[in-house]
């Protein structure tokens, strides 16, 4: 929904052309993306109070809006600012004067006044997906993968034209890729409109022969083979950048970028906690109530797990720096065991009798509680 014009310029409903002017003034200084070319929404800003300061700076339009609300506006054409630069603004708006020697003081920080071709077109980006063990994703590793996107042609080496021909000066805006549509503003001098040249696409340039491999576009798809660093201790589901590595520019622009995106196949013995490995080591009721000492698997070699008598399901056994290396950091994570006692399913005649021979000489202290077994799970996530 749209903000009220004088909302946007700070000013009052009653405020003077001259309040209106130096609004703008100091609102277009702030927020031209010019200026703000690290700020997503500067242009946004700059665009809203350029139209609310077309608008009230224009008496017939000002009694429209001041009457009629945005409806009094309909059918009447609004300026597009979007290729006007900092320096053209203020000549377009106020004739230049003082800020002539505020940008020239300035050392052209504030953006040049004078024309130009549109910059070369960045390349497109690119995705593409890596398939990795969990081996490879926890110690790193170097694969390649296959990109298909666009190259630069090699027949015309990117231009666009036939051999032996070239790109030409745009005949209708001259080389500046912009055209200019200039209208009088009553009071505040000429206003001009801009838009970019509908010949040569904000190019500047075109091609009269084009080149019959390409067909004009200076590209061609071509499928290469990229080589992938993967760094130690990737996740499933992230993602890595390549600068440089996606589709070629027109007009010799800068490529864009790859993005790969990291598939992890599930390992059949552990499960990943962020850095930290969780292992389920499966133990007998007997092992459990005995104690025992038994191995278990660890990326690096095995570890040797020595188990008291009653170890209870759900307990934990933590062993440091035996899990995932930190992702672009220093030490690694750690291994952590959780006991799991199975329960026997089918016992012979003989088991069962001894079993209930050991229940009835069993009392509440055999089977004395220290923690819930509910609590000792959430205690794997939390250390």
């Amino acid at each position: 929904m749209k903000r009220d014009y004088y909302d946007v310029l700070g000013v009052r409903r009653d405020a003077d052309a001259g309040e209106i002017k130096k609004a703008f003034r100091k609102l277009a200084r702030e927020c031209h993306p010019d200026v703000n070319q690290e700020d997503p929404e500067a242009e946004a800003q700059f665009k809203e109070a350029a139209e609310a300061y077309e608008v009230l700076s224009d008496a017939d339009t000002r009694a429209a809006y001041d009457h009629y609300g945005f409806d009094g506006l309909r059918g009447r054409q609004m300026t597009d600012f979007e290729h006007v630069g900092f320096g053209d603004l203020f000549n377009i708006f106020f004739g230049g004067g003082m800020f002539d020697s505020v940008l020239r003081d300035a050392g052209g920080m504030w953006g040049a006044a004078g024309g130009g071709s549109a910059p070369a077109p960045r390349g497109d980006d690119v995705e593409s997906r890596l398939d990795l063990t969990f081996a490879e994703a926890v110690f790193g590793v170097t694969k390649d993968v296959e990109v298909t996107a666009d190259a630069g042609c090699e027949t015309c080496a990117g231009s666009g034209a036939k051999a032996g021909t070239g790109r030409e000066q745009c005949p209708q805006c001259h080389g500046s890729g912009r055209m200019r549509e200039v209208s009088s503003m009553g009071g505040f001098g000429q206003f001009i409109r801009t838009s970019t040249c509908n010949v040569c696409r904000g190019q500047g340039t075109i091609v009269k022969e084009p080149c019959e491999t390409c067909l004009g576009t200076g590209r061609q798809r071509q499928t290469r083979t990229v080589p992938v660093d993967v760094p130690a201790g990737i996740s499933d589901g992230q993602r890595l950048r390549l600068a440089g590595e996606g589709g070629a520019g027109a007009r010799g622009g800068r490529p864009g970028d790859l993005y790969v995106s990291i598939v992890v196949e599930p390992h059949e013995d552990f499960m990943r906690d962020g850095d930290d490995l969780i292992y389920r080591l499966d133990i007998t009721m007997v092992e459990a109530a005995l104690g025992t000492t038994t191995y278990v698997p660890a990326l690096d070699g095995d570890i040797e797990v020595q188990l008291k008598a009653g170890t209870q399901p759900g307990e934990v056994k933590s062993y440091r720096s035996r899990g995932v290396p930190v992702l672009q950091g220093y030490g690694r994570g750690d291994l952590k065991v959780v006991i799991n006692v199975l329960v026997p399913r089918k016992l012979t005649d003989d088991q069962r009798e001894l079993l209930e021979q050991f229940a009835e000489q069993s009392g509440e202290s055999t089977y004395e509680a220290d923690q819930s077994f509910l609590d000792k799970v959430r205690a794997v996530f939390r250390q």
